[in-house]
């Protein structure tokens, strides 16, 4: 590895570590940049993972008061998404990824349009299934979208955020922290999984995750100072053009 790409590893760790920790998706910056050195794709997504990993994990601690706000509630959150994540990351280890990579895009965009309308959506559900029922409805997409977390991530942070709102968590800052929380403990077990079969570029990941965590702490302190509505359109906005990019990708592959 030259000084220039261990230098642009630890930039770019940094920049998409920030964003992760503001709004998710930095998986757009990082996944690419790790092909283009060389890395094989499963390779370059499993050391992702690690990679990334700090970007949430950092934050945690600028959202202290709003976790202590969610309380118990996070257990099941945890349990439900874990199990997702460990089945996905199997899954990887053992197939070919291209079939699911040409659904990456339809994703992104399901999950950007479901956090614009989510607390819409949220209301809608509420007022037709009820309380419980509807939050049968979002344990079961944390479980199915985490399989598609532990599997290949792109815009996951947008999924899990969405996927807050439609429990009631409209509050952006909360959500958010429920994001950090959730996506840390589950690339904790991809990793675990990723590691175990081999899959992790060790010296790309700790350049990379040095980055990352810098990156994750300021993002994550500084996030809670930006207008609710702005972060808002930043995430909407972000996930149209994280779609749009994959599905460029899919049809010139």
């Amino acid at each position: 590895m030259t000084l220039d790409v261990a230098f642009i590893l630890l930039a770019v760790g940094m920049f998409g570590g920030a964003w992760n920790a503001v709004a998710g998706g930095a998986t757009l910056f990082t996944f690419p940049l790790l092909i283009a050195i060389g890395l094989p794709p499963t390779v370059a997504n499993a050391t992702n993972y690690l990679a990334l990993l700090p970007s949430n994990a950092a934050a945690l601690p600028a959202y202290r008061q709003e976790l202590r706000e969610v309380g118990s509630a996070i257990w099941p959150l945890l349990i439900i998404s874990g199990l997702g994540a460990i089945l996905g990351s199997i899954l990887l280890t053992m197939s070919d990824p291209a079939l699911f990579m040409t659904l990456v895009p339809f994703l992104i965009f399901f999950a950007t349009s479901l956090f614009a309308f989510g607390d819409v959506l949220r209301q809608h559900l509420l007022a037709i299934v009820g309380g419980r029922s509807s939050r049968i409805v979002a344990f079961v997409a944390l479980f199915l979208f985490s399989i598609y977390g532990g599997y290949f991530g792109a815009g996951l942070g947008i999924i899990l955020l969405a996927i807050a709102q439609i429990l009631g968590f409209s509050d952006f800052h909360i959500a958010n922290s429920l994001k950090n929380l959730l996506a840390t403990s589950f690339t904790i077990l991809s990793i675990l999984v990723f590691g175990v079969g081999g899959l992790i570029a060790w010296p790309e990941a700790a350049l990379m995750m040095c980055g990352s965590a810098v990156g994750g702490y300021l993002g994550g302190r500084y996030a809670k100072h930006i207008n609710d509505q702005y972060l808002r359109a930043l995430v909407i906005l972000f996930g149209l053009t994280l779609a749009a990019v994959y599905f460029v990708k899919t049809m010139t592959a």
